[in-house]
Formats: structure tokens, sequence, C-alpha cells
């Protein structure tokens, strides 16, 4: 593709979403031994090429985001994941985070990690067939959380990544999620997710990373797990959206909502009622992990002989949130 810009778009358009196939070894070893499966490095690379195989999957899905072994693995005929997808009209990316780690004076709050040494990791990932990256900011809802010092050193090495993606001519997904655990209220988390998304902007700014080629992935604004309300669909997008006007400029070419545990139909449900708010100056997609391949893990569960029904399990998802106006 000629530049950042088409890269992105090509990420958010044509009701296409982004499949978030990215988790680390061990969170996908506890999410296979759940469902009964050892988590060895073939059964790993074998589920991954379930989804990844799935048939008509680019109809539905434009890109798909890879951990680092998954980048580096083959499918059962040889080809390289990355190869398979763009053979299929989907664009390959890659996590390059290295996870949250607790952030030094800030008790509960987490800084992510992942900068050093990672142009080079970059350069490679690009010879590797990757076109776009994905690094993920983790918000606490809390007693005086998110602290300032905390929004500011995520924010800052959002923006770091970000720049380092550009100049190795990769599109960055910037994700700062600010997760639904907790007791919080919808509109508790509608000013928080608006000052996140205002410091991420900032410094953005700052690092001179160019708008138009990144893709925003962020949390629809969703009352707390622990709260006890249940806000509508209507409701979440009417927050969800509110909140982006005033904090996301038009250039963000799209956003690709993560759905940060919610279950696979109520983050449907919310994504199309947020639809039904248009016009927007950005495209609205999603980028699920759980809330696309959960149900098709549950009906693999390693048996070959639901093979089939696992992937249409995926697609039936994937059409689902594709088919949303």
């Amino acid at each position: 593709m000629s530049s950042l810009s088409d890269i992105a778009r090509t990420l958010v358009s044509d009701k296409r979403g982004i499949l978030a196939a990215d988790e680390s070894v061990g969170t996908m070893g506890k999410r296979l031994e759940g469902v009964g499966v050892e988590s060895t490095e073939e059964n790993r690379r074998l589920y991954r090429e379930l989804l990844l195989t799935t048939p008509d999957l680019a109809a539905s899905i434009s890109g798909a985001i890879l951990s680092d072994e998954t980048i580096r693995q083959v499918l059962s005929d040889g080809t390289t994941f990355p190869d398979a997808l763009d053979r299929i009209g989907v664009l390959a990316g890659i996590k390059v985070d290295t996870g949250a780690k607790a952030l030094a004076g800030a008790p509960g709050e987490t800084v992510t990690e992942g900068l050093d040494g990672l142009r080079d990791r970059l350069e490679e990932y690009v010879g590797l067939g990757a076109t776009f990256t994905k690094w993920r900011a983790v918000y606490s809802i809390g007693d005086g959380l998110p602290s300032e010092r905390a929004m500011h050193a995520n924010a800052h090495a959002l923006a770091r990544y970000a720049g380092l993606c550009q100049e190795a001519g990769l599109v960055p997904i910037v994700e700062p999620e600010v997760v639904m655990n907790g007791e919080h209220s919808l509109e508790q988390c509608r000013e928080v997710t608006r000052t996140v998304l205002r410091s991420v902007f900032a410094e953005l700014g700052l690092m001179g990373v160019e708008l138009e080629g990144i893709v925003l992935k962020p949390n629809m604004v969703v009352a707390g797990d622990e709260s006890g309300q249940r806000p509508s669909p209507s409701e979440v997008a009417r927050a969800t959206v509110d909140t982006l006007r005033e904090t996301v400029p038009p250039a963000v070419p799209g956003i690709a909502f993560l759905s940060g545990g919610q279950d696979p139909e109520e983050a449907t449900s919310n994504l199309a009622a947020m639809k039904e708010l248009a016009p927007l100056p950005w495209e609205l997609t999603y980028s699920f992990g759980r809330a696309l391949v959960g149900p098709a893990l549950e009906t693999w569960r390693g048996s070959q002989d639901q093979w089939d029904a696992a992937q249409k399990a995926l697609s039936e998802r994937a059409v689902a949130n594709a088919s949303v106006r």
C-alpha cells in the first residue's frame, strides 16, 4: 500500500473489523486449558490456524493482530501466517508491547512496557510481513484512579510507540483501555475515558504522530461490571459517541472498539447503537478478541471433528458485527 493513511483506512472501511488474535502465551494457555486443551506450541498454532483459515474471513475481517509466536509460525501447508492472510486479502498486524507492569510510585496502577529495542523489532516485523501494530495501555477506575502520573506515563509510551511505528512504515493501533472492572458508574467511565483520551492525543501531538495514519482502539463507555448497572445500548452509544466527539480529532480515519470483556452479543448491540448516531467524522468498527473467538474456542475444544463448526461460530460473530449499520 502506498501510505500509512491507505493502510489505516483499509483497516476500518467497508464495515470490516480487526480480529485480535494476539494473546500472550500465558493468556492463550489459560484459555485453552479452560476448554480442556493442553497449552502446547502446536495446539496454540493449530488454534490460530483454525481462526485465520475460516472461509470467507476477508468479507468481515480487514486485519488480524498476531502475537510474536504466531507471526513466526506456519500453517499446516507450510505457509506463514502473514502470507496466508495476504493471500485472502487480510492485513497482518503484530502486538509489540511487552505487557503492563507496576508503575513506580503509583500503587495499583501500571504502565505498559516494550519501548526498549522497539525500533529493531519493528524492522524485523516488517520483514516478516506485518503492516500494522498494536500497543495496549490499561487504566483502572477507583478511589483516586487513574492518577495523573499513570495517565501521563501511559500516554507518553503510546505516543513514542506510535511515532516509532510510523517511522518504520507501520500503522499503529493506539489502544488506551479504561477497563470495566469495578463499581463505577457509566458517568464515571465517561469522565475518565474523556480525560484519558485527551492526554493521549496531547502526547501524540507532541511526538508529531500523523493522525491520518493511526487507528484508535478505545473502550466503550460502560458501567463497571460490579456496579449493578446495565445501561442500555442506546445509553452506552450516546455516552461513548459524545466522549469521542469531545476528544478525537476528525483527522483520525477510524475507531475500532475493543470489547473489554463484554458478552459477544452485548458488544455487537452497543456497536450497532453507536452506528445509528451517524454521521460521524470517523469510521466506526470493531477490534474484538474474546467477543469474536470465544464461541469458536468453546465449540472446537481441541477436536478435529469440530473444526468446521468452530469456524462457522467465528464467521457468524464476524458477520454479525460487519452487518451492523
